[in-house]
């Protein structure tokens, strides 16, 4: 645990893994996204905080989601953190915007490091469970192509211009965020058929890059993490990050009990910590075009989650 004395020079150790490093995390405003930032700012990374909620930024770039989450809120976390935190607003889904982000990233910081696409935005569209398995021709279809455009090309267009970035010398790391495995996803049906494409294209696009890049020296790969407590997760039980484990009890007045398999989730951090250290190691390659998920980095460098604990809840299922 964090608080172990013995832990104490490994953790020192870990604040400086990353830090000469330029990480960009596209999606960072919540979720998977903000965790993943965090951890490379523990590791002291230079984080670039991509997202199209912002306190200071565009009001017209709207999230899908009605919440308070903003990037400059990660970007702040970071720095608190031990690492630099920079907000960017950016919709992903824009080619003009992503270019001009990448015209920024060349004047400032000359290349990038690490690349995370962790940019999702269709929690809302995929609907309630009562709305799952709704077959594809009785499900709308402006809905359906939404998540696909929220889900794949925002991470096209985003590695289309970033990549350059990268590539210009070798040991970069491109990071997919996705739900499953290949191995998981191929054998199971995943909500609706649009929703399903999306989980399984992201999966393949860590392959299908890490082809593209293994000559240049750089690795990609997809990542999903477990059952994660996002804010929007934490927020449909009535519980926080401190007091979760409530949920389980089902006390939570005017909220439903979370079922069991909740005991094995993981704080957005989990898997952050997972891929700080994978940006670390300089062996990083042998991951290049795998699948895997936050338990299998967690188990490989040993790291833990924000308790201490290392769970996994994708343990049995490939």
């Amino acid at each position: 645990m964090e608080s172990d004395r013995s832990d104490q020079p490994r953790r020192a150790q870990e604040r400086d893994a990353l830090r000469d490093r330029v990480a960009v995390v596209a999606g960072a405003t919540r979720g998977a996204g903000r965790g993943i930032a965090a951890a490379l700012g523990e590791a002291g990374a230079t984080v670039i905080c991509t997202g199209r909620s912002s306190s200071r930024g565009d009001a017209s770039i709207r999230s899908d989601y009605d919440r308070d989450e903003t990037i400059e809120e990660t970007a702040e976390l970071v720095t608190a953190l031990g690492g630099r935190g920079i907000p960017v607003q950016v919709d992903h889904l824009d080619s003009e915007q992503v270019a001009r982000l990448a015209d920024r990233l060349r004047r400032e910081h000359g290349h990038i490091d690490v690349l995370v696409n962790a940019i999702w935005g269709a929690e809302v569209l995929k609907g309630p469970p009562p709305t799952w398995n709704t077959p594809v021709w009785q499900h709308d279809v402006d809905t359906g192509l939404r998540i696909l455009r929220l889900a794949v090309d925002t991470h096209l267009i985003t590695s289309h211009h970033l990549l350059p970035l990268m590539v210009d010398r070798p040991g970069g790391l491109l990071v997919e965020i996705t739900d499953g495995t290949t191995a998981y996803n191929a054998e199971q049906y995943r909500i609706s058929a649009y929703y399903d494409l999306a989980k399984v294209a992201v999966n393949r696009l860590g392959f299908s890059q890490g082809h593209e890049l293994a000559s240049y020296g750089a690795t990609a790969l997809a990542v999903t993490p477990g059952w994660m407590r996002s804010e929007i997760m934490l927020d449909n039980f009535g519980v926080t990050e401190e007091n979760w484990r409530d949920a389980l009890d089902g006390n939570v007045e005017g909220y439903p009990a979370a079922p069991g398999g909740f005991e094995a989730s993981e704080s957005p951090r989990f898997v952050g910590r997972g891929i700080a250290a994978l940006a670390g190691d300089p062996d990083r390659a042998r991951w290049n075009q795998l699948s895997v998920t936050a338990g299998d980095l967690a188990r490989a460098y040993g790291v833990t989650d924000v308790d201490g604990s290392r769970p996994d809840a994708w343990a049995g299922t490939d």
